[in-house]
């Protein structure tokens, strides 16, 4: 029996506000998948991904993602929803007042976890995971652009989320650095965890080819392998 996947969209319609922004949108993801989502600014690209995490509600069409209707999901079942979800954006989002341990240990102890020995453990698998375990005790401030983006890399992972939405997570990041934070989200979706990656940097997907959605003039126009 087929893997159910983990983000499908049929006929679904993409709403900011009262506006339209993306019709006719049908694509699904699978477990362990890396697709990127391309298109220009203001294409629909992040509406898209807010409709994911139920940040945008869905009104007409079918999205499930990660086991939830969202056409239906009630406001009390999104927290479980985004459970299931690591989300990464561009700008880091740290709390700048706390070192990375006490970072990670605050989103584990919002989430539901209380033991302290369980919540050490996991902060100390998802840093070896992102390969940055010698910074638990750094301040954000202390650390590269590139650092930063792992350390949110690693709190995306604390809850073994079923996929990764990342929102141009390499976008303000010099080219080498960039090309670390793909490779390593490469190697979490070969784990197990799928990712949907937006981006405008075409050098990446020149440089490690797959599966592409596109975002154009209202709709999702192409979703293929890059070759």
């Amino acid at each position: 029996m087929a893997e159910k996947p983990v983000i499908e969209l049929k006929d679904a319609v993409i709403y900011q506000r009262d506006k339209v922004v993306l019709s006719d949108v049908t694509f699904d993801i699978g477990k362990r998948e890396f697709v990127y989502l391309i298109g220009k600014t203001g294409s629909g690209k992040s509406s898209l991904l807010r409709t994911l995490y139920a940040e945008l509600p869905t009104r007409e069409g079918t999205v499930n993602v990660a086991g939830f209707d969202l056409t239906n999901i009630k406001r009390k079942d999104i927290p479980y929803l985004r459970r299931k979800l690591g989300i990464v954006f561009q700008d880091f989002q740290l709390l700048a007042d706390r070192n990375v341990e006490a970072n990670l240990g605050f989103v584990l102890r919002a989430t539901g976890w209380f033991d302290e020995d369980k919540i050490n453990e996991r902060i100390d698998f998802v840093l070896d995971k992102v390969g940055l375990k010698d910074k638990r005790k750094s301040m954000p401030y202390n650390l590269s652009g590139g650092e930063q983006q792992g350390v949110t890399i690693a709190r995306a992972l604390l809850n073994d989320p079923d996929i990764i939405l990342a929102d141009e997570p390499t976008g303000n990041l010099d080219p080498e650095t960039a090309l670390d934070v793909l490779k390593l989200l490469l190697r979490i979706s070969d784990s197990g965890t799928a990712v949907l990656m937006a981006t405008h940097n075409y050098g990446l997907i020149q440089k490690y080819p797959g599966r592409i959605i596109k975002c154009e003039n209202g709709k999702v126009i192409c979703s293929r392998i890059q070759k």
